[in-house]
């Protein structure tokens, strides 16, 4: 490795810690206030996350239209920190009311989605299909490191203090990944690419989602809507079945999120030394089919058993599983995919599909699990029906595999210096 490939690729993990630290810190409290207003509700508020994203979406295209990489980045990010501090004020004045629980449940799912998106987008614009594979999983460890310790925090201060504290906590470490973004722009050897305004023109309402126009017309781009509409269809049935299960078994909310924090502390456990250790060897050692396959299946197989016994004790190990997997295989195969698209591609496509695609995925599959269950369906019933989405899962991933594989081998055939770069 390089002198600058190292100073990049550690100041990217340490991003990608403070990022997810800071989102982790916070994820146990948002789950919580999912239950605060009943797991029967739980539709409406992916429905209202999905309507928040229709209106972020095209205000993050005109941002990227109108300015440089490095503004929208320090824009975001700033945003986001006021945003924590205003929920801090909203928690210290008023409490856990429903009205606030609403908002911040809103809220942090769509942070989530907006600022890991973004993150990847930077990467994938920093770094070659070919060093993306050499050095993704390990930024990936870093996130997940971050991951491990944001739950720690979260369980710990949510038993000495008032819940509002982790708000405060959460905002410190995001002003860190703003640090350490710029010090990534100023190694990056792309400083012109970052710092110039993508476009100067005049900016007309239709060229606000141009990232729809993009994956119209592109089967490839399509292919991952597909993967990813699965993927959420499955995190979706999941998420409402442990709320249910939840709600019914665990009682006071000091109990739930200490029940969620060792959720995510467990997933992010394992998915810190999957990254940091196989995550590389593994897409080496069996390609890219095969990672984007994989977990899909085992979730295929895992939810005959939720169906048979949809228990507290089944469906966390399923959701340990399933978040592992996207942690250590999935999201980085994901993020792969995207390396051999255009830089339109990396940050309008890919931010709609990451955004207002998964969002949407959600409040669909939210809606049919609440119907389901209006008409009489029980968990484990609900469980079965969702075995042959996760085997389709599985097969789109396979061939999305094949066909990034076809793509980079044009890319290395029309410019020859292409894996030079970083």
């Amino acid at each position: 490795m390089k002198k600058n490939e190292l100073k990049l690729v550690t100041w990217s993990s340490i991003y990608f810690f403070c990022l997810l630290c800071s989102y982790f810190i916070l994820r146990p409290l948002r789950d919580e206030m999912g239950i605060v207003n009943g797991a029967i509700n739980m539709q409406w508020l992916f429905t209202g996350t999905f309507v928040a994203m229709l209106l972020v979406v095209p205000v993050f295209a005109l941002l990227i239209a109108k300015n440089s990489i490095r503004s929208v980045l320090l824009f975001s990010y700033s945003f986001f920190v006021a945003n924590i501090l205003l929920f801090y004020a909203l928690f210290e004045i008023f409490g856990s009311t429903r009205i606030v629980a609403i908002s911040f449940f809103i809220w942090l799912s769509v942070f989530n989605l907006f600022v890991v998106s973004l993150f990847w987008s930077f990467m994938a614009d920093i770094f070659s299909s070919k060093s993306s594979k050499r050095f993704f999983g390990i930024i990936a460890s870093g996130g997940s490191l971050g991951a491990l310790t944001g739950p720690v925090i979260a369980k710990y201060l949510s038993a000495q203090f008032s819940i509002s504290i982790l708000l405060l906590f959460a905002a410190v470490f995001l002003l860190m990944a703003l640090f350490c973004i710029l010090s990534i722009l100023a190694l990056s050897p792309k400083k012109n690419h970052f710092n110039r305004a993508a476009q100067h023109s005049s900016i007309v309402i239709i060229d606000l989602f141009e990232g729809v126009k993009m994956i119209t017309k592109s089967y490839y781009l399509l292919g991952i809507v597909g993967f990813v509409v699965l993927y959420t269809s499955i995190s979706t049935v999941l998420y409402f079945e442990q709320a249910h299960i939840v709600e019914k078994t665990l009682t006071g909310t000091s109990a739930r999120i200490g029940y969620f924090s060792n959720i995510d502390f467990t997933v992010n456990a394992i998915a810190i030394v999957g990254q940091f250790f196989f995550t590389s060897k593994i897409v080496k050692m069996v390609g890219l089919s095969i990672v984007m396959a994989s977990i899909p299946f085992i979730m295929g197989l895992g939810l005959i058993f939720l169906g048979l016994n949809p228990s507290l004790s089944i469906i966390s190990v399923l959701m340990i599983i399933h978040r592992s997997g996207n942690f250590v295989l999935l999201r980085p195969g994901k993020e792969i995919l995207f390396t051999v698209t255009s830089f339109d591609e990396k940050y309008k496509a890919k931010n709609f599909i990451d955004t207002a695609i998964y969002r949407g995925g959600d409040a669909l599959v939210g809606w049919m699990f609440a119907g389901l269950v209006a008409i009489g369906w029980g968990l484990g019933a609900i469980a079965f029906l969702a075995i042959p989405i996760a085997f389709l899962w599985s097969y789109i991933g396979f061939t999305l595999g094949k066909h990034q594989k076809q793509k980079e081998n044009v890319l290395i055939l029309n410019d020859k210096t292409y894996e030079n770069n970083v």
